[in-house]
């Protein structure tokens, strides 16, 4: 049967969209026997995921900045592991004495591996605050353990059982970190500290719920990592293990709807009229998109469209990349948390309310420092780094066109361009506040705003943190949907934010779809991949190209 046939009719699962979400239920389904087809509308597969070179000289990672879990039995390597990936994607451990760096007025604290000894770091800066901190920390490490713990172990628990090992979540996981703030009496110093990392998931103390902050804490105080080869490995490996298996992965395919037919998903329409046929269909499309225009909010209950009409998401950002002709002095890899005053709470309301003059903290992640041995994330002796700051939901002050639903023809607008310098400006005033001066070495300077995040991901505000709020306070949706067939997968389900989010709620949607708890089986030890199926990788393997990378738009096959 030939390719283009069997578009018409031959597969069993389509999937929208090829962040990690989507690419690991992808890879799982394939390793199943699914006939799979990822379709998705960029040029480039990975959605966050995914990196960008500029000059012949720089790679830039969107949203790949570190990972943590990473240790032999952690949650993202046993997902590669169980697709026969074990092999392929390695990871360089960052510093476990000090892999995140938190600097305020006065204060500067190294973050390093473990809770007991990030409870001693936090007591030496903040000993006023001791007795609060003991508390907070208690709480917090129960609820990040028996968050885990559910995920790898309570498929099919009896919920007696469940209940008994989980209190501590059950009586604080729901609440607001504000509310634990509250509980343990914490200064406003001791609260921006702990809170000091709050663009791991986009939102304050006053959203996040304890179970939120608790869990991505825990995952990083397993240990951080940094992909080695940069963040684009993760995709081009899930890809391998896709098409080797027998799936179909294509880039510049743009889904318009997904067909519903008698309360049953049953496949997809492209932007040029062609319907692709299938019984399964795998959203890793925007959750409010989802509902709202790939599906329609009349296929779906009252209650659901509700929550997407309502839905508030993850304050945005803005990225500003930053290649320089030397190393920055005394950088390690290390990622820098740099906040400019001691009350975090006052500047997420500041957010809220739309104050955006110039960052009041940002977020510095050196990739040149973290992967020093990868030639392509830039030349011998130069430094690649990039300064990300939150912004207000509003997209309002970027220019009309870039306000608009659908973005508009944005870039070109004097509106957007003079915000765009203007923020440009203020953030490097900021970086070289946090870092020294910098600005007459840089040799590659490039904003990316929420418009741009939205034009390449269709992220709803322009987001890349998928939900902050569905109906109550710390609800998310499952990937399991009410219209048989259709599944959700990515930031906006319930199973978190970040890199590792995205991929359990893929596997955790391919067991829901297989029946099967898939990721309690490959975290005891199953490998259902085959890795003799997978591609060998010449000496000039690329992981961009082999995503799509530098290929023409259109219909586009990613290489068997």
């Amino acid at each position: 049967m030939s390719d283009e046939q069997r578009l018409a009719a031959d597969w069993t699962a389509i999937v929208v969209g090829s962040g990690m979400g989507g690419l690991t239920c992808a890879a799982y389904l394939a390793v199943a026997g699914h006939r799979v087809l990822v379709l998705e509308q960029a040029g480039v597969l990975g959605g966050n995921s995914h990196v960008f070179r500029r000059r012949s000289a720089y790679e830039f990672d969107a949203g790949v900045h570190y990972i943590g879990d990473c240790g032999p039995d952690g949650v993202l390597p046993s997902i590669l592991r169980g697709l026969g990936l074990g092999d392929r994607v390695a990871f360089r451990e960052m510093d476990p004495d000090g892999f995140d760096e938190i600097v305020l007025p006065g204060l500067r604290m190294s973050v390093p591996v473990g809770w007991d000894r990030y409870l001693e770091r936090l007591i030496e800066a903040l000993p006023a605050d001791e007795g609060g901190l003991r508390e907070f920390v208690a709480v917090c490490s129960a609820v990040g353990a028996e968050m885990r713990w559910t995920l790898l172990s309570a498929v099919g628990a009896d919920p007696a059982e469940v209940l008994r090992r989980t209190p501590m979540a059950m009586a604080w996981g729901r609440r607001t970190l504000h509310q634990l703030f509250e509980h343990c009496g914490l200064s406003a110093t001791a609260r921006t500290v702990l809170a000091a990392q709050a663009l791991n998931y986009g939102i304050g103390p006053e959203e996040a719920t304890v179970g939120m902050h608790a869990s991505v804490t825990d995952h990083y105080l397993r240990g951080a990592a940094y992909p080695v080869g940069g963040g684009q490995m993760l995709a081009a490996s899930l890809t391998e293990a896709i098409t080797g298996h027998g799936g179909t992965v294509r880039v510049g395919q743009r889904v318009d709807r997904v067909l519903v037919e008698q309360g049953r998903a049953c496949g997809v329409v492209l932007d040029t009229g062609q319907e692709l046929r299938a019984p399964v269909v795998v959203s890793n499309a925007d959750y409010v998109r989802t509902v709202r225009e790939l599906v329609g909010e009349e296929h779906f209950p009252a209650s659901i469209g509700k929550r997407a009409r309502t839905a508030v998401t993850g304050f945005p950002l803005a990225v500003l990349y930053v290649g320089l002709d030397r190393e920055l002095p005394g950088r390690t890899g290390a990622n820098l948390w740099w906040h400019g005053n001691t009350d975090v709470e006052e500047a997420f309301r500041g957010l809220a309310d739309g104050r955006f003059d110039e960052p009041s903290s940002v977020f510095v992640s050196f990739a040149s420092a973290k992967d020093p041995h990868t030639a392509a994330i830039r030349p011998p002796g130069h430094a690649n780094f990039q300064v990300m700051a939150l912004c207000p939901r509003s997209l309002e002050a970027w220019g009309a066109e870039a306000a608009s639903e659908n973005g508009g023809r944005y870039r070109r607008d004097p509106a957007y361009l003079a915000e765009k310098d203007r923020v440009t400006e203020a953030m490097l005033a900021t970086a070289e506040r946090a870092l020294g001066p910098f600005r007459r070495y840089v040799t590659h300077l490039e904003l990316a705003s929420p418009a741009t995040q939205r034009r390449y991901t269709r992220s709803t505000g322009g987001s890349p943190f998928g939900l902050a709020r569905w109906g109550g306070t710390g609800a998310r949706p499952d990937t399991r949907t009410s219209v048989t067939g259709l599944y959700v997968v990515g930031q906006g389900t319930r199973y978190g934010s970040g890199i590792t989010g995205a991929a359990v709620s893929g596997i955790a949607c391919a067991g829901q779809i297989l029946g099967r708890p898939l990721l309690p089986e490959v975290h005891a030890g199953a490998v259902l991949g085959d890795p003799r199926m997978l591609p060998a990788r010449g000496a000039d393997w690329d992981p961009l190209r082999h995503c799509g990378g530098r290929a023409p738009r259109g219909t586009h096959a990613i290489p068997q």
